[in-house]
């Protein structure tokens, strides 16, 4: 199940609301489920500016290289600098330990174009 605290993509990545305009984004547990074992996590520079629904870096895994899309608008503020050395807690925790970046949030009203979590376990439902 998805959790409720945040919003999804539909190339299911998730961003959630922090204090003020902070956010944090990552991928979704089917994602990184669908690429099987991560191996390398690039992600944008901090001070980088990210485009909603531009590609932001790249998961490469055993089976594939799979591009990462933005969910937001913003300033990269942070990035899990853990995930250099493991990227496997992508793998083990893609919504908590594992998340990729921290951003600085310009357009908070971009959240509306995304899904809820009840909306996104719908579209998963429809992908099977």
């Amino acid at each position: 199940m998805s959790p409720d605290d945040r919003k999804y993509s539909k190339e299911h990545e998730w961003v959630k609301m922090e204090d003020g305009n902070q956010a944090l984004a990552g991928i979704t547990v089917y994602a990184q489920d669908q690429l099987g074992d991560i191996v390398y996590v690039d992600l944008p520079k901090t001070g980088a500016t990210i485009r909603f629904m531009e590609k932001m870096g790249e998961v490469e895994s055993v089976k594939a290289v799979s591009d990462l899309f933005s969910p937001i608008t913003g300033e990269v503020t942070e990035v899990n600098e853990r995930l250099l050395d493991h990227p496997e807690l992508v793998n083990e925790d893609p919504l908590g330990e594992g998340w990729m970046m921290r951003v600085t949030v310009s357009d908070a009203a971009e959240l509306d174009q995304l899904m809820s979590a009840e909306e996104y376990e719908a579209f998963l439902s429809g992908l099977s």
